[in-house]
């Protein structure tokens, strides 16, 4: 789900949509679902490259 340098405004909406599918997700089948957790380790990518890209 990593992209080549998506603008901080793309990355920022997938962040927001990738938190909210977690957040259903964990809702629905449990925090500690699989599911649930493959969205946190997304998540916690997007959030990685827009702390990379915002240093440029």
């Amino acid at each position: 789900m990593l992209s080549t340098q998506l603008s901080l405004e793309d990355l920022s909406a997938q962040i927001n949509d990738m938190r909210k599918l977690l957040i259903a997700t964990g809702l629905k089948k449990g925090f500690s679902d699989i599911e649930t957790l493959k969205y946190s380790e997304e998540l916690d990518k997007l959030i990685l490259q827009f702390q990379l890209q915002s240093r440029l």
